[in-house]
Order: C-alpha cells, then structure tokens, then sequence
C-alpha cells in the first residue's frame, strides 16, 4: 500500500468558501430581488460543495429582516449569516472582520452590486486590506487541488483563459458563470438566518453625497462615414447645396452662439 506523506496536503481536504451577496434590484420595476451576478456566485459556490471541494458559508452585510434574502437560501442554503448594520454604514470593516474570524480560504461576490454606490470597489477594497490577490470576472472553478485553484477567466467576446491561483484569493463573478438556479420558497423560509451584531462605521463621503434619478442621455449627431474623397466633399456640400445652411462671418459672437443653439434645439440635441 502507498501512503502519502504527512507533509503533503490531502486531496480531499475542503477549503472554506465564502460568499458575499447584496440586495440587488430590478431594472424595469425598481423592485427588490436576488443580485443577478451574486446568485451566480452563490451558484459556484454550491456547486463546488456538492464536488466536495469546500464548505459553503453565505453572509450579508446590512438588514436581516429583507425577504430577499430567502430568496438567496432558497437555493439550497441551510443557514445564512447576516452582519447587521444600520442604513448608511460602510460594509467593508465589518465583512474585514467577519472574514478574518472565518478563516476563509477564498472569497466569491458579484462585480458591482445593484443599489448603492454600486462602484464595484469593495473586493478591490477588501483584497487590500486583507493582503490577497483579487481575480476579476471568473466564469469557473474547474478545481481545488493543493492550496491552488485552476480559474477560467471570462474575456470579451465570450473568450476564456484558463489560470492558476494559490489560496487565498478574492474573486468576482461574472455574467458569463453558471446562471442561479431557482430559488424555493419553502427550503428559503426554512433556513436559518443568524444575525451578527458588527460595528457601526458610517461611510461619510457618502453620507455627503447627493443622488438624484439619472437623465436621458443625449443624443448623437448623424455622422457621415464616407469611404472616398468624392463622397466626403459630397457630404460636406450637401447641406449647403439644399440652401438650409448658413455662412456667418461678420457677425457678433452673440448672434453665432444664438444660431448654433437654435441648431442644436432644430436637431434635437437639447431641448
């Protein structure tokens, strides 16, 4: 019989995942619901417990008493941990801490949240305080084997690249991963929430902000994509050769800023 060194890590061992989900909202209803991106990592996360590869662990840093969060145990979750915080504190000292006490040997959350600042820094933000590499935008975790896990990389036009990562690591989930499966309203009621009281931290430069519904963006001027220099004289003379345009030379600077708004108001650029 060969027995492997004591030295040597088993290649059964679990490794200790954590993920970090947030209160998502809907695009077209404004409406609360299950963060799209952190479902999915979530949904990494279950998968790679029922390889046996890690032990799960979901926390939330906010309210305990939000139903969306069933939403999230009702995946398969048996308990959830919530770091209670007031409206206005900053998530970042309480999930340091939480993630320090944990243990844990990597850390999966969405790229940006939803609601909020929604400035997708927090991982950034958290590898630094916690000295650990971040991986943007993963599509898989193919596997966990020694203290090094194998990640496929999403990349643009729906290429991948595959990489090597020693634990512990950050990572943030990308749209490309295993979409979330659907949530149970049974199992999700069922499910333990245990809240954790944390410290309050006020973020105050967002505290000092003001927020306000974002505006239509404006609109494009037509633009002439001409392949010749005919066709670009051509598209140059045209306007003045239908007699709409207009030569101004010697006219104040009054009168030219008055005729380019009242071009802008005709081409509905502003209104």
């Amino acid at each position: 019989m060969l027995l492997k060194p004591s030295s040597m890590p088993s290649d059964e061992a679990k490794y200790k995942a954590l993920v970090c989900v947030s209160i998502g909202q809907h695009p077209q209803s404004g409406r609360e619901r299950r963060a799209d991106q952190d479902g999915r990592a979530v949904e990494m996360g279950l998968n790679l417990q029922g390889r046996q590869l890690v032990d799960l662990s979901v926390v939330h840093a906010g309210q305990a008493t939000s139903p969306v969060l069933r939403q999230y145990a009702g995946m398969g979750l048996s308990c959830m941990t919530v770091l209670s915080q007031h409206q206005g504190d900053d998530a970042l000292s309480a999930m340091l801490d939480y993630v320090k006490d944990q243990q844990a040997d990597f850390l999966l959350m969405g790229t940006r949240s939803e609601t909020g600042e929604s400035s997708g820094l927090l991982p950034y933000l958290l590898a630094e305080k916690l000295g650990w590499p971040l991986v943007p935008r993963i599509a898989e975790i193919q596997s966990i084997e020694k203290g090094v896990a194998q990640i496929l990389l999403a990349l643009p036009r729906g290429q991948r690249r595959s990489v090597a990562v020693s634990l512990p690591f950050v990572a943030t989930v990308d749209n490309a991963a295993t979409a979330a499966r659907q949530t149970a309203f049974g199992p999700g009621m069922r499910a333990n929430i245990e809240v954790v009281e944390s410290l309050s931290a006020i973020d105050q430069e967002a505290s000092e902000w003001q927020f306000q519904p974002a505006k239509a963006r404006s609109k494009r001027m037509k633009v002439v994509k001409a392949k010749s220099a005919a066709d670009r004289f051509k598209a140059a003379t045209a306007k003045a050769a239908g007699g709409g345009g207009k030569v101004m030379k010697n006219e104040s600077v009054e009168e030219k800023a008055n005729a380019i708004f009242d071009f802008l108001l005709e081409e509905k650029v502003i209104r």
